[in-house]
């Protein structure tokens, strides 16, 4: 039920899955396989795939860190939103697209749990969309050695505080990759 007027549509968006962003992520090639499956059904289902891939003095575009994880595969008509900021809204042709699509839900996926991944659930959710977030299909590096916790503790919390987020008028929660259903949108 998103505050979005004529939104009737949902989407899966899938953030940063990229050589470099994944290279080191806890689980990767668990996670990788959950994404792919879930672009899988998304196209079966007639749901848009929408990617989101981010730049920086890392991430050069053209480079190999830059590209998206190679068990991946957008189909050319599927978009790429190019970003520089961690909420995939920020300064990017994310807003515009979803208008276009009348898309007013997204289910999230990809990476960095902590940092791109949160930044953009928070920012799809303050501007109207139910967003969801697949709770098996995120991941993070270990930044323990600078005080974070283990990965595996950045996903479960996560997942926790976004099952439980709330605002008027908008739908949050988590859903594991075997229990999406997108048909009906």
């Amino acid at each position: 039920m998103t505050t979005l007027a004529n939104r009737p549509n949902t989407a899966l968006l899938i953030i940063d899955v990229q050589t470099g962003v994944v290279a080191k992520a806890h689980d990767r090639d668990a996670v990788v396989a959950r994404i792919a499956a879930l672009a899988d059904k998304a196209r079966a289902d007639g749901v848009p795939v929408i990617w989101v891939r981010h730049e920086n003095e890392q991430l050069v575009p053209g480079q190999d860190a830059w590209q998206i994880a190679p068990e991946l595969h957008p189909r050319s008509d599927e978009p790429i939103v190019e970003k520089r900021y961690g909420d995939s809204f920020e300064d990017t042709t994310l807003e515009p697209l979803l208008a276009k699509l009348g898309v007013g839900k997204l289910l999230v996926a990809g990476a960095m749990t902590d940092q791109c991944i949160r930044s953009t659930l928070h920012g799809a959710f303050t501007r109207g969309y139910d967003t969801i977030l697949v709770q098996d299909a995120h991941t993070t590096e270990d930044a323990s050695k600078w005080g974070a916790p283990p990965p595996e503790q950045v996903i479960a919390h996560t997942n926790l505080y976004w099952k439980y987020q709330t605002a008027p008028g908008r739908t949050a929660g988590t859903v594991a990759t075997g229990d999406v259903a997108f048909a009906g949108g």
